[in-house]
């Protein structure tokens, strides 16, 4: 019977620290670049209008997010959320931080634009690829 070998792969999580300075970096993006552009005021509508954009960590994976409030009579003022752009952190990059950055299809599933982005070039592809500006 033949042996079976494992290979050992050595991946760099990211710790909390780092974490909340690539948010806060994000956060800066998100107030600097995309609400300004995307979102520079409210326009209430009779459908669902855009109120937000915010960003959050999940795991390794930091997603743009646009939150949305209801104009339905049915249902006025009920609010969601609907994730446009991620940035996945790559572990395998041992010597800087990389992100894979992401693209959301309308069904749901995500796909890879570009691979080992560092934080900058990565909001620099947010800012200039129209793929990723899912934004009403």
């Amino acid at each position: 019977m033949a042996q079976r070998r494992t290979k050992r792969v050595w991946v760099k999580a990211l710790p909390d620290e780092e974490k909340s300075a690539i948010a806060g970096r994000c956060e800066r993006f998100i107030r600097e670049e995309l609400k300004p552009r995307f979102l520079p005021q409210i326009r209430p509508t009779e459908l669902n209008y855009p109120v937000d954009i915010f960003g959050k960590w999940r795991g390794g994976q930091y997603s743009f997010i646009e939150r949305f409030r209801s104009g339905f009579a049915d249902n006025l003022g009920e609010e969601f959320d609907e994730p446009f752009t991620r940035l996945d952190h790559r572990d395998d990059c041992l010597t800087e931080i990389r992100f894979d950055v992401m693209w959301r299809r309308h069904t749901g599933r995500w796909f890879r634009l570009h691979a080992a982005q560092t934080l900058a070039e990565a909001l620099e592809r947010v800012r200039t690829d129209e793929l990723l500006w899912q934004i009403s």
